[in-house]
């Protein structure tokens, strides 16, 4: 089953790239200390299900934290960071309530409020159109100027990336530790975050998507990283 659902989370564009999609929720909150907190969480992916989170300090260090080699190898090839870790990831909770984050030295508890505007209209687009490359490239002006995020754009290794997002939540409450300090109160994701082509939005959300990335050749396929798994 999880070997069919791997399958399906990978397709071959016409170009040669292998595509690989990604379905979960990605959250982000900034903090009073100045650093932000950006959460993937996975249910289904060419790795199975997984959570990783990126963290970026005040002082502009871009840590990930990622629960297996294989993961923390595919994503440090396409997004950029100054440290990776790989650490025990757990998440408890789920859409709609409060959710709890531990990933080594970071504990992050937070909850959503009600769905606003943006989360409804997300929500009316038929997920067959909403998760189309093609879709995600032509919102990608119109989602800078109206909510200062990228949904298409380059990653590392000559990747591409596209980003449909499905839902929307405010995230309204939250405390974030690490290495035991509490960050303070919940901010916005101001200065954006610097991992890859995009940020999440300033507004602290929690928000459901889908994202595909395209992957020259096929050194980096899923399978092949299973394989170099140690």
């Amino acid at each position: 089953m999880r070997q069919s659902l791997a399958r399906r989370a990978r397709r071959r564009s016409s170009a040669g790239r292998e595509r690989l999609r990604f379905d979960g929720w990605i959250a982000g909150v900034g903090t009073a200390s100045g650093t932000r907190v950006v959460v993937g969480h996975w249910t289904r992916s060419p790795f199975g299900a997984f959570t990783d989170v990126m963290v970026e300090r005040a002082d502009g260090t871009r840590t990930l934290l990622a629960p297996t080699t294989a993961v923390a190898r595919f994503v440090a090839d396409t997004y950029t960071f100054d440290e990776v870790r790989v650490v025990p990831v757990a998440v408890r909770g789920g859409p709609g309530g409060g959710w709890s984050v531990t990933a080594g030295p970071l504990d992050l508890r937070f909850a959503t409020g009600r769905r606003g505007t943006l989360g409804t209209l997300l929500r009316a687009v038929p997920g067959a159109l909403a998760v189309r490359p093609s879709w995600c490239a032509l919102l990608d002006v119109p989602a800078r100027l109206l909510a200062g995020v990228r949904t298409y754009g380059g990653a590392g290794g000559g990747r591409r990336e596209w980003y449909a997002a499905r839902d929307l939540l405010p995230i309204t409450a939250a405390r974030t530790t690490f290495d035991g300090v509490d960050l303070g109160a919940l901010r916005p994701v101001v200065p954006p975050v610097r991992f890859g082509f995009g940020s999440t939005p300033p507004g602290p959300c929690l928000v459901r998507v889908t994202s595909t990335v395209a992957v020259p050749g096929t050194r980096a396929t899923a399978a092949g990283e299973r394989r170099r798994r140690p």
